[in-house]
């Protein structure tokens, strides 16, 4: 598994994670898109702390410098 994910590419999934998680938190979002949106905050945790992004691999997309 090669990294291809950038540094500021990990900031910017992490900062997206940590946003849906005060949403979930505070209530202001619930039900079905708070569970949607929860699940895509776990991958975009998961991806950032591994650095490489199981979808980009097929297309050869790498933000991470050479």
């Amino acid at each position: 598994m090669t990294k291809n994910m950038g540094t500021a590419d990990r900031v910017v999934r992490t900062l997206a994670a940590i946003s849906i998680g005060v949403l979930i938190l505070t209530g202001r979002i619930g039900g079905a898109l708070a569970i949607v949106l929860g699940a895509f905050a776990v991958i975009f945790l998961l991806t950032s702390l591994f650095g490489w992004c199981p979808l980009y691999r097929p297309f050869g997309i790498s933000s991470r410098r050479q």
